[in-house]
């Protein structure tokens, strides 16, 4: 399966991804270099919110209106995708990007802190009837940000994408999702939100290590046939 949907480069960033569109010159240069192009995609279960995530990093490039985060969904550019309000094709897009720092006096604003970047996004579906699209998304990647609702937790769909990125060996990074439903649909105190926040990402480092143990029992029982072999 390919990657569909492909929308060129935008406009550029400073810091928030924000600023003025680059000039033909500034965008050949960034797509001409390498070291300065980066490939991400957004992993999740299903309706865990990676394309409002993927909205609001289109809305911080200026592409659209930061109110229409969420409610866009940009990279659903199917009819089929719009009326059923799920992603079926993997999507990619173009953003540019300059790492920030802030100024070391207290209440300093940020400052551009080395070269612009040119982060090409893929948004993926999170149905599991549409797991090679997913498969395509990371095996083009450099890295992976797995989102997870905190009210649903991990789902099975969470643990195969991240056994997706394992396998492809793309560093995931994790994403806390839809944090203010701790407080508007399950009503938790500040502790309370801490103490499942907390449980969520050790659930995830758990699955990691179950993905870290299964690969070394393969190693290990690979060599103890290659030994019973030699012998």
């Amino acid at each position: 399966s390919s990657l569909s949907k492909t929308r060129g480069p935008t406009k550029s960033s400073s810091g928030s991804m924000s600023g003025a569109p680059p000039s033909a010159h500034e965008l050949s240069l960034l797509m001409q270099n390498p070291a300065r192009i980066r490939n991400l995609t957004v992993l999740a279960h299903v309706d865990h919110g990676k394309t409002s995530l993927t909205d609001s990093l289109i809305a911080s490039n200026g592409i659209i209106s930061a109110r229409l985060a969420g409610k866009l969904r940009f990279m659903d550019s199917r009819e089929d995708e719009q009326m059923r309000c799920i992603t079926m094709k993997s999507s990619s897009i173009s953003l540019s990007y300059t790492p920030t720092r802030p100024q070391p006096r207290e209440g300093g604003q940020a400052v551009e802190d080395g070269h612009p970047h040119l982060i090409s996004v893929i948004d993926s579906p999170g149905h599991v009837d549409f797991c090679c699209e997913v498969a395509s998304a990371v095996r083009l990647c450099d890295g992976a940000l797995v989102l997870v609702d905190v009210v649903e937790g991990v789902r099975t769909q969470t643990i195969a994408v991240l056994r997706q990125a394992w396998v492809e060996r793309v560093q995931p990074c994790l994403v806390l999702n839809k944090i203010d439903r701790l407080i508007t649909d399950l009503m938790m105190e500040a502790s309370e939100a801490y103490t499942h926040l907390v449980r969520i990402i050790e659930q995830v480092n758990a699955t990691c290590a179950m993905f870290h143990s299964e690969q070394v029992m393969e190693e290990g029982q690979s060599q103890g046939h290659s030994l019973w072999e030699a012998q």
